[in-house]
Formats: C-alpha cells, structure tokens, sequence
C-alpha cells in the first residue's frame, strides 16, 4: 500500500480501510459454515467500503491525482512502448 497520503483524512480513511479489510477476512467462514455476520451487517460493511473509497477518490482528485495507479511487479513486462519516430528525409 501506498503510503502517500494527501491529507490526515486520506492517512485515516486509508487505514479504516485496512482494517475492516482484515476484520471481514478474520470472519470469513470457510465455505459450507454458517456466516457469524448478519446480512444487514454484511451490507453495512459494502457501504462503508463504497463511502470510504468515494471519499479516498475525492481527496486524490481535488489533489490532483487520480486513481488508475495500479501495483505492477518489478520484473513484470511493460504494456506500453515509447516508438521513436524520424521524419523521413526528402529525396530530391
């Protein structure tokens, strides 16, 4: 994760986040148990998420950024080329 922050608000929001993040993993039965969540719960946490990340694009955007960054392995391979281009010389 990043740890290039925009503001307190983006520092908290990021690590609010996080941290409901891991408490929906840590209570994710293994498939074929009983959900120890309520639905209603399980709604709540997909609204807080939306309302987090909602906020997260606002902070990055009014900063000037915006949110097509995405993690890429060091020896993954580039998906864009830079072509140098000569003009061709006139033959007269």
């Amino acid at each position: 994760m990043s740890t290039n922050f925009h503001s307190k608000e983006h520092q908290i929001l990021t690590t609010l986040r996080q941290v409901l993040s891991d408490v929906v993993r840590d209570t994710t039965p293994k498939p074929g148990r009983p959900n120890a969540l309520k639905p209603q719960t399980v709604d709540n946490l997909k609204l807080a998420f939306q309302l987090i990340t909602s906020r997260e694009k606002e902070i990055i955007e009014d900063a000037g950024g915006n949110m097509d960054k995405r993690p890429r392995y060091a020896d993954e391979p580039k998906t864009s080329h830079v072509v140098q281009f000569q003009k061709p010389e006139d033959k007269e």
